[in-house]
């Protein structure tokens, strides 16, 4: 029931992001900002997190979510952790490096993040400029 809980506060946390983005009046001011970079680096952070505990909630549950081509010989959970964190990134900001490839349910998960990964840029820049155009 924990691990139920957990996935989906994680989900919960990772929607409510993306949500931000497509919410009036979240971008404010100029183009280039730094309150708009904290705002997008603070999206991408939690949707890697987010990921990245889906991963090993998956796996502490018993699901193969990844191979490794150079795995450690001995890992404890916050060595998995921050390898599953970093599997997230690699997803998320671009195509992978091949070191980490996801088998079974986290190919599904994998493209979901890729996907969310290439579309929110996108996003950002089209509300940014929509912003801009109606002040």
């Amino acid at each position: 029931m924990l691990y139920i809980t957990i996935f989906a506060f994680t989900l919960y946390c990772i929607v409510m992001s993306i949500r931000t983005i497509f919410i009036p009046n979240a971008i404010k001011g100029k183009l280039v900002s730094v309150e708009n970079f904290l705002y997008l680096a603070f999206v991408y952070i939690t949707i890697l997190i987010g990921f990245g505990l889906i991963y090993i909630l998956l796996e502490t549950k018993g699901y193969e979510v990844m191979v490794e081509a150079y795995p450690l010989p001995t890992e404890s959970f916050f060595e998995r952790l921050e390898t599953y964190i970093y599997f997230s990134a690699v997803t998320l900001f671009s195509v992978g490096y091949g070191d980490i490839a996801p088998i079974g349910v986290g190919r599904m998960i994998a493209m979901i993040e890729a996907l969310i990964g290439y579309t929110i840029p996108a996003a950002f820049v089209a509300k940014a400029f929509i912003e801009n155009e109606r002040e």
